[in-house]
């Protein structure tokens, strides 16, 4: 699916004028065909542009062809659309900061190194991966950090191969990024309390965690042998408990929606995130129960038009199903999409909600 800035629900009328815009960021959401040429085209086709009553739309080159219409010689529609030309630059500057993770993102440096303007490196950076050089490069040493934790076990050592210069730094982020200090994370969490309990549901196993601050984990899987493994590889030290009695609060709310009760999963959470994750979670869970949102809207509601692939990967590692609905967010085509508890769930998930509100 390329960058198309759409919807799934889009208008005939909004995608004529679409079309009569050339508007390059809505190709791949949808064609259009002629009925008087036989033809289907991008809406970015360079084509005189015919009378709106020739016109008739389809999500995809393959429904077209169906119909029996043929691809354009112009803009070929029938073929993958050309890759983003800053993806080389984005991945050359992405190999030097991984290179020098103990030197800051300087703009300036690294678009000299790249032979381009700090513009045009911060622009191109943004489209590509919706986050800015320094933004990757925090992320980039965060991941190595808990990384080093994992395997030496100890603060000091980690930190400094990691790249940072000091502990204030890490420690500054700490709650917000790994949910606790980051010596009890890398021991794997020794002496802190999890809850969890794994129940039956609609949809096979259904596992929830939760610490004294909140819901830390929402999984749905086929078994709880697998759900209680992932648990514990996250938190290895940690102490983990069976407490359904203590959970009955939340694993009762998020029964209910399983079985198509139209109420809120208002719960609390205490979940791990960098910046950018907790805002576009923040932004899945304002969405209305029985409805979706394209992968291209959750990137303009946070601020960040062109943050798709950015938006994506948050889907993907969203930690708490249902509490945070990632389960909405589809393709701006209408397909669903990937889902990390897998699309059959999904499908099944949004036809429950679709059924429980009459849409």
């Amino acid at each position: 699916m390329g960058r198309a800035a759409v919807v799934s629900d889009l208008t005939p009328e909004r995608r004529w004028r679409i079309v009569l815009a050339r508007d390059r960021r809505h190709d791949g959401a949808f064609v259009y065909a002629v009925r008087s040429t036989g033809i289907y085209c991008r809406p970015s086709c360079p084509s005189r542009r015919p009378r709106r009553g020739q016109v008739v739309f389809f999500p995809g080159p393959e429904a077209a062809e169906v119909a029996g219409f043929r691809p354009c010689r112009r803009c070929r529609p029938g073929e993958a659309a050309a890759p983003d030309p800053g993806v080389p630059l984005v991945r050359t500057v992405c190999r030097l900061i991984d290179a020098h993770p103990d030197r800051p993102a300087s703009l300036t440096a690294l678009s000299a190194q790249a032979g381009v303007t700090s513009h045009r490196l911060l622009r191109t950076f943004r489209r590509v991966l919706g986050i800015s050089p320094r933004q990757y490069r925090d992320a980039r040493r965060l991941d190595r950090f808990k990384t080093e934790l994992r395997s030496r076990g100890r603060v000091s050592p980690a930190l400094y191969e990691a790249g940072y210069g000091s502990t204030s730094r890490v420690y500054e982020r700490a709650h917000a990024q790994l949910g606790m200090t980051p010596a009890t994370y890398g021991r794997g969490a020794p002496g802190t309390r999890i809850d969890f309990t794994v129940v039956p549901c609609a949809l096979g196993r259904l596992l929830v965690a939760t610490t004294a601050r909140g819901i830390c984990r929402v999984s749905l899987g086929s078994g709880a042998q697998e759900l209680e493994a992932a648990l514990s590889a996250e938190f290895p030290r940690a102490e983990l408990r069976r407490a359904r009695g203590a959970l009955a609060t939340s694993v009762g709310a998020l029964l209910r929606y399983l079985e198509g009760h139209v109420e809120p999963l208002d719960l609390p959470l205490d979940v791990r995130a960098t910046a950018f994750q907790r805002r576009v979670w923040e932004a899945l869970r304002r969405i209305p129960y029985g409805a979706t949102r394209s992968y291209v809207e959750i990137a303009r509601a946070i601020g960040q038009p062109s943050a798709t692939r950015a938006v994506a990967r948050a889907c993907a590692t969203n930690p708490a199903a249902l509490v945070i609905p990632c389960h909405r967010v589809v393709r701006a085509d209408g397909g669903l999409g990937g889902y990390r508890w897998g699309v059959t769930r999904k499908r099944a998930l949004l036809e429950r909600e679709r059924a429980a509100t009459g849409s």
